[in-house]
């Protein structure tokens, strides 16, 4: 198992306090794989009085066993805040010392073990699909299993530099730009985005012939992926305007009076769920 590894990049301490929580479900689930986590190389790792981050990162290393590695983030110019830092992602393409590495998005959370995609046929990238996009072939960044080598790593460094600054584009559009069309798609049950249980109509989610069940999407899930819009993330405050426009409606049951709260229900625990762990 130390041929792969999960790799995790930070750039503000809030996404530090989201990677541990993603270390600490790892290492809960009982997860063989080594775990990775490059940070700014800014930040130092014994400063006199420690920061926060040297904290937290002595805290990955020590109760978690985290390889730290300090590296310069990568920015781009285009689009805002949220993720003008999210191109540091593409560093995973460079881990060379391993066989094949996991970057997750740690806007998520993990359900089940996740060892076994390391398993999956030999493939340069393999990546769940965007399936709530109108394009067929457009795949989500969230989760990237990656055969690190340097021309894959040269391959996205050159799509990402050759943009203009004009351009709204983020990692996703770099991963599409050079992998779409020809990366191995993750099975579905890998993975769900939250804001899929808001929805009333789940076609391009489901199978045909398959009937949306939450509480079976929610049991056979091993990664939720926590997008909302225009709620903020979970570790966000929330008002409670926003909290209820934005959270699932119940539905009334064909032939009785009961309210189905199903979608609701697993909806609002995942973010309950998300909030007292961090």
């Amino acid at each position: 198992w130390t041929r792969f590894a999960y790799v995790q990049y930070v750039t503000d301490k809030e996404y530090l306090c989201n990677s541990l929580m993603m270390f600490e479900s790892l290492h809960r689930l009982g997860s063989k794989a080594d775990r990775v986590l490059l940070y700014p190389q800014e930040w130092e790792l014994s400063p006199r009085p420690p920061t926060w981050e040297s904290k937290f990162l002595r805290w990955a290393q020590d109760r978690y066993k985290v390889r730290i590695f300090p590296v310069r983030p990568q920015y781009t110019e285009s689009g805002d805040g949220t993720w003008a830092e999210s191109f540091t992602k593409l560093l995973a393409f460079k881990q060379t010392q391993y066989d094949r590495v996991l970057s997750l998005d740690s806007d998520a959370t993990i359900l089940k073990p996740l060892d076994e995609l390391f398993l999956l046929p030999d493939h340069p990238v393999v990546a769940p699909h965007a399936y709530w996009l109108p394009e067929p072939d457009t795949i989500s960044s969230a989760i990237l299993l990656i055969k690190p080598s340097m021309e894959e790593f040269k391959r996205v460094m050159k799509s990402m530099f050759s943009r203009s600054s004009a351009d709204e584009f983020y990692d996703m559009e770099v991963i599409n730009d050079v992998y779409a069309g020809s990366a191995m798609i993750l099975p579905k049950e890998h993975w769900v985005v939250s804001g899929e249980f808001r929805l009333k109509s789940h076609h391009k989610y489901l199978d045909e012939g398959e009937i949306w069940d939450p509480d079976r999407v929610l049991n056979q899930t091993k990664l939720v992926h926590f997008s909302d819009w225009p709620r903020p993330k979970p570790w966000f405050p929330v008002t409670q305007d926003i909290f209820e426009k934005t959270q699932p409606t119940c539905d009334t049951m064909p032939g009785s009076a009961h309210k189905d709260c199903r979608d609701r229900d697993a909806w609002n625990w995942l973010y309950r769920d998300f909030e007292e762990r961090r």
